[in-house]
């Protein structure tokens, strides 16, 4: 993952994804990350994967595809840190995508993404 500023990378991270990370979204359950444009629209300093930040999924175009299949588009969609309690297996757990979806970090970076990026930053979400 980048985070680009003024169109410079400021600084990369690897990340591990939801557990079946290609293709779009399409529906709760399917361990996809969504792919767009969202919104990171607040954090979560309560979280239980020490702490994130949420992704504005399900979009206006996301619900519709939902409706259109006759499924729900899921949600709580968030960047976040490991488990908690469980921040020493990073070195292990960042080397597979086991999230249900969401884009995870380990917790100093998470800490640093956290320091380095606004509620209300677009980003967007690209396999």
């Amino acid at each position: 993952m980048q985070l680009v500023s003024n169109n410079q990378v400021v600084r990369e991270y690897s990340i591990s994804l939801g557990g079946q990370p290609q293709g779009h979204k399409q529906q709760e359950g399917d361990q996809r990350t969504p792919e767009g444009s969202y919104i990171l629209d607040y954090k979560k300093e309560d979280s239980s994967y020490y702490r994130s930040m949420h992704v504005s999924y399900p979009n206006a175009s996301d619900k519709a595809r939902a409706k259109a299949l006759g499924v729900s588009p899921g949600g709580f969609i968030m960047v976040h840190g490991q488990r908690n309690y469980l921040g020493w297996l990073a070195p292990i757990m960042q080397q597979f995508d086991w999230t249900d979806g969401c884009i995870a970090l380990t917790n100093a970076e998470m800490d640093e993404f956290m320091a380095l990026v606004s509620v209300g930053t677009e980003v967007q979400i690209q396999w």
